[in-house]
């Protein structure tokens, strides 16, 4: 199903219905402010082994990150952050920046794993964010990597819907999405480490 939801100010019923998918243990395509992601609820395991497989990779191996609304959501799924580190994310969010941070004992229950750490992002897009504050907890995410080899990411939701549409419950089409992965900082040792330079700048950052 291809579902379309206003990228600015989206329509209440269709993030109902998207989310009704979600409480059911769906996975969706869904925007970001970066690229298109699979989606599904933290709270449904099959959903989040689903994800795993349209990645390519082995539930406990997979590298999944949580979207949250903001970070009064932070302690749900973290331990305490040092004040340093809560500065930079503060600074950043929302924005196109995944922050790795140490986890709590909710990320084994999540993912069934032993992860000492958590991906957080807080997207600046209304969708996704609609999305987590309609559901009451947060999404777990993995960006949809398209068919080209010379296109890492697909940006096209129709191209994605005929791509995976027989996969998943719903592509929400918000508009084009973006070719360039959000930029990834580790936070959960000393000093700050930059993973993967994406489309959050890091300049003025760190």
């Amino acid at each position: 199903m291809l579902l379309t939801i206003h990228p600015k100010d989206p329509e209440t019923r269709k993030i109902q219905q998207a989310v009704d998918l979600l409480n059911s243990g769906g996975v969706l395509v869904c925007p970001t402010d970066t690229v298109y992601a699979f989606v599904c609820s933290a709270e449904q395991s099959r959903a989040i082994e689903e994800v795993a497989r349209l990645k390519g990779v082995k539930p406990q191996k997979a590298d999944l990150s949580l979207i949250c609304r903001d970070l009064s959501e932070l302690s749900n799924y973290a331990r305490a952050v040092p004040t340093s580190a809560f500065r930079i994310m503060k600074a950043a969010l929302p924005g196109p920046y995944t922050f790795v941070v140490p986890a709590n004992s909710e990320i084994p229950r999540i993912f069934k794993n032993n992860k000492r750490t958590v991906g957080i992002r807080v997207p600046d897009h209304p969708v996704p964010i609609a999305l987590v504050k309609a559901l009451g907890h947060a999404l777990v995410c993995a960006s949809v990597h398209g068919m080209d080899v010379l296109l890492e990411h697909a940006p096209d939701p129709e191209a994605i819907h005929a791509q995976y549409g027989h996969a998943v419950e719903a592509v929400i089409d918000s508009g084009p999405g973006g070719l360039e992965g959000s930029t990834v900082i580790d936070l959960s040792g000393p000093e700050p480490v930059v993973l993967r330079e994406g489309k959050g700048a890091i300049e003025e950052l760190l």
